[in-house]
């Protein structure tokens, strides 16, 4: 039985997934390509960054942190106010589900 939305149409992902390494270690983390709306995202570094966009989402610790990065440059920002308790590791992926849908407005 397929899963909802499958259809066997695995080759049409509409933007990189990134990486996904096991949580509970120090390096797990996720990536997601995305584009900054209006008004950009604001980064403790360089204060707001525009246009096309990585965001990961780190473990640090227990904590989930997010930073952002212009599309295929070397730097790191911290997204301001991107930095969250977790009670489970586990949990980073719902953290860096939810960061994607807020800051991603591909439409504007």
């Amino acid at each position: 039985m397929a899963a909802l939305g499958d259809l066997g149409r695995e080759g049409c992902a509409r933007r990189h997934a990134g990486e996904l390494l096991m949580a509970g270690t120090e390096s797990a983390a996720q990536t997601t390509d995305i584009t900054a709306g209006p008004g950009g995202v604001m980064t403790d570094e360089v204060g707001v960054i525009t246009g096309e966009l990585t965001l990961r989402t780190e473990l640090d610790g227990k904590d989930a942190v997010l930073r952002v990065q212009y599309k295929d440059a070397d730097e790191w920002y911290a997204v301001t106010g991107g930095r969250a308790a977790l009670s489970d590791p586990a949990d980073l992926a719902a953290v860096h589900t939810v960061a994607v849908g807020l800051l991603n407005r591909p439409e504007g």
